[in-house]
């Protein structure tokens, strides 16, 4: 069983590496037991195959493995986890981008001490997130340094997340990528 487990998850990377399909867009149901085995697959052979910027980046992330969480094994990193919290005395939805507030965005976090912390983040002087646009992804992603936001108490993490959200933003286009 194990050594057709290895070939399913072999002829699936090489599915994704002859058809230039990026691993963000996994080929396999999300939330499927397959979904989270072709990640730890490729992070076991990143140092052999050739990757995206962004797919270096989801590997780098614990996508792919579990954890304990109340008991129950759960995925690491995909998706957020949408929990309830209290901020200034209102519940709250965690890691869950809105729009609204000074700025375009907002979400409400923890951080490391525990504590929900209101995050704002994007444009306003009504400039547009140029989501389909493939050269203004790039330049976003490089003038950003996106590869490197990994802290989710910073703007600049969810600002180079942002198409990730874009159905729930109501933004057209977006993806499983940043920008």
């Amino acid at each position: 069983m194990l050594k057709f487990m290895s070939n399913v998850l072999e002829a699936a990377l090489s599915f994704h590496k002859e058809n230039q399909i990026p691993l963000a867009h996994n080929i396999f149901r999300p939330h499927s037991e397959n979904y989270y085995k072709l990640f730890s697959y490729a992070r076991n052979l990143r140092e052999s195959i050739q990757l995206s910027e962004f797919d270096n980046y989801l590997l780098s992330t614990d996508i792919g493995d579990f954890g304990l969480y109340e008991g129950e094994e759960v995925p690491l990193d995909h998706p957020f986890i949408v929990e309830a919290a209290e901020y200034k005395g209102k519940k709250v939805e965690l890691n869950k981008p809105k729009r609204g507030g000074k700025k375009k965005f907002f979400v409400y976090v923890k951080n490391d001490k525990g504590n929900v912390i209101k995050v704002q983040f994007g444009d306003t002087s009504g400039l547009t997130a140029k989501i389909n646009n493939p050269a203004a992804r790039k330049s976003f992603a490089a003038r950003h340094n996106c590869a490197a936001k990994k802290d989710k108490t910073k703007p600049g993490y969810w600002s180079c997340n942002l198409p990730r959200y874009a159905a729930e933003l109501g933004l057209k286009g977006g993806g499983n990528f940043f920008w």
